[in-house]
């Protein structure tokens, strides 16, 4: 896909890898950039910057993502990118409370399903669209010091799996964004953990590896291509993987980032 002319919606727009990809996908000359975010001054701010649309958003809403997709499609006709891309990080393992579980699902998980649940009629009626979920490395791999983190980003990378699988013939194409570190409010003050072991990422230069994959419409999109590595190596074997998971375990106990 090249972004000129085309309709793009962000959400995690206000800050962040949601604000930088905005960014760009304007500089490609994008028709209209929509970012949603549920901080809606800083929303209205970073709008206002970079030349975007703003619309206040709680994505873990089913009705006010909702609201996002319907909006985006009454002002400019259609939805050419669909950019999942909110999301935040818990700490923990099985002794998160329950509502903290819950939260972090609804936002990394449920808000995919939302938004795509809302936008797809409209792309498979066209027979075209994109999706671009953002995850993580650690739904390909794993999370040292966060269960909630890791389980819910193989949940989307799962989801944007089975979208490919579903609807590539029908003129939809999807991505899943699986970054390691970045240096975003998530990992403020976190520097030093486990995720920044082959180093820290500005979100502005992920975004080289977005507009490069969606060009060439490839599912995987990874910034740092040492995942891609990890990953053969965890299926080529598990065993040994895990050891060396718990190798890092040790080396850096419980950074959740």
């Amino acid at each position: 896909m090249e972004l000129k002319d085309k309709v793009a919606v962000v959400t995690g727009g206000a800050s962040g890898i949601g604000r930088a990809m905005a960014t760009r996908f304007i500089a490609e000359g994008a028709r209209q950039v929509v970012i949603a975010d549920i901080n809606g001054d800083q929303l209205e701010k970073v709008a206002g910057e970079i030349g975007a649309r703003a619309i206040t958003t709680n994505v873990a809403s089913d009705e006010e993502v909702r609201n996002l997709i319907a909006t985006t499609e009454a002002e400019y006709g259609h939805i050419d990118l669909l950019c999942n891309n909110a999301g935040i990080g818990i700490g923990g393992g099985p002794e998160v409370p329950n509502e903290e579980w819950q939260r972090i699902w609804d936002i990394n998980v449920m808000a995919h399903v939302y938004a795509t649940r809302a936008a797809l009629p409209k792309m498979l009626e066209r027979g075209e669209g994109y999706i671009l979920n953002t995850a993580s490395a650690a739904g390909l791999l794993s999370q040292i010091g966060s269960a909630p983190y890791a389980v819910t980003k193989h949940a989307a990378v799962g989801y944007a799996e089975w979208l490919a699988i579903t609807y590539g013939d029908r003129g939809i194409n999807v991505s899943v964004l699986c970054p390691q570190a970045v240096r975003t409010a998530m990992t403020a003050g976190n520097e030093d953990g486990v995720a920044s072991v082959d180093g820290m990422m500005e979100p502005e230069e992920l975004c080289e590896s977005v507009i490069e994959c969606l060009r060439k419409e490839t599912f995987l999109v990874l910034p740092h291509p040492e995942v891609l590595i990890y990953i053969q190596r965890k299926t080529g074997d598990y065993d040994r993987w895990i050891a060396g998971m718990r190798k890092l375990q040790a080396r850096y106990g419980n950074n959740a980032v």
